[in-house]
């Protein structure tokens, strides 16, 4: 496509997005006491599945399943500052792990039987078994200037859109962002600190290993890269352009395009947490499509989630990135909806209820 027809998609798909379904939700809560446990005994597994409900527009919801988790991978120039101690040929390293199935994320989603696609849109190289779709070889160093140019930008959201696009015609259910680019958490924190509002120093940590020294480089790059951008979050298609990464990018045309056809989007780590933000610039109703699977130990996803007013499902010390969190999180989202469709009401059993 030209950059007028990238343009023009990404506007037929954010004005193709609803809000969920207020009534639907309020419906799904009412469901909710009517079923054979004390009101709000499953926590967290009932807000989801009435969240669910507002997505499908329809109470109960459907089970999402199929689930497909899409891992977008790129290089970024910013590791040329030294902010990560691993080479950058571990993204290429890991991608091809990832399709080989020996990689973390391989296990949990053949375990949870949701399907894996691993979407090379900016890696330095291509590799054999990981699907083609480069914009560029690499984003630019955000710390010296923009990351992408628009056209690059708008390319990559592309990329993300037509996958959306592409699994909604399959019969995917729900939709899964996951990633790998060594130098990602930088282009995370800058992006939590423009859309957040919160100090670089504040939201930029570790990431793979990045400490002492490095972390400072870290911190003074991100700080470097909104402020030599100006970026600002009242120009989120620049701002994901100055300081975002490739795949940030396309993870944000996922995210709309499964907005868009009414799919539930589950979000992995504090990287694609950092694109939901700029997704939620783009069009607000569209936070309503996303649940957060964890809160991992990247302290920018606490700025995130609490932007994006969503509760993470798990609390487990993740930090891997690669959409691992969200597969791992995919059997309790599908359980939140098979308790609205398959547990009995206190009628249908014979179950007297609370006389309180």
């Amino acid at each position: 496509m030209t950059a007028s027809e990238q343009h023009s998609h990404l506007n037929e798909t954010l004005a193709a997005i609803r809000p969920v379904a207020a009534e639907c939700i309020a419906e799904a809560a009412e469901r909710q006491l009517t079923l054979t446990k004390p009101p709000g005994s499953l926590g967290e597994l009932e807000s989801i599945g009435n969240r669910l409900a507002g997505i499908a527009r329809c109470c109960p919801p459907p089970i999402p399943d199929p689930a497909l988790l899409v891992v977008f991978a790129a290089d970024h120039g910013v590791q040329a500052q030294g902010v990560s101690p691993w080479p950058q040929a571990v993204t290429r390293q890991m991608a091809l792990n990832i399709v080989s199935g020996g990689a973390a994320v391989s296990v949990l989603a053949r375990s949870h039987g949701a399907e894996l696609r691993v979407v090379d849109v900016g890696m330095l190289e291509p590799v054999d078994g990981v699907e083609d779709r480069r914009v560029r070889s690499g984003s630019a160093d955000l710390s010296e200037g923009p990351a992408m140019t628009e056209d690059e930008l708008l390319q990559a959201i592309g990329v993300g859109l037509a996958v959306a696009d592409e699994a909604a015609k399959a019969g995917f259910r729900c939709l899964l962002g996951g990633e790998v680019g060594i130098g990602n958490t930088t282009a995370s924190a800058a992006l939590i600190s423009v859309f957040t509002g919160a100090a670089a120093e504040v939201v930029t940590g570790a990431g793979a290993g990045a400490a002492g020294e490095m972390l400072q480089r870290k911190r003074e790059a991100v700080r470097r890269g909104i402020e030599v951008n100006g970026a600002t979050a009242d120009a989120p298609l620049a701002a994901l352009a100055a300081v975002g990464g490739l795949e940030h990018a396309a993870l944000v045309g996922l995210m709309l395009g499964g907005a868009a056809h009414g799919l539930p989007v589950i979000l992995d780590g504090v990287i694609v947490c950092s694109a939901a933000l700029a997704a939620q610039a783009l069009c607000p109703a569209a936070s309503g499509y996303f649940i957060a699977a964890h809160n991992g130990t990247e302290p920018g996803i606490v700025e995130a989630l609490r932007a994006l007013d969503l509760h993470q499902i798990l609390d487990l010390g993740l930090r891997l990135g690669e959409g691992s969190g969200a597969v791992a999180a995919l059997p309790l989202v599908r359980s939140a909806a098979a308790i609205l469709r398959e547990m009995a009401t206190f009628s249908s059993a014979g179950v007297s209820g609370s006389t309180v």
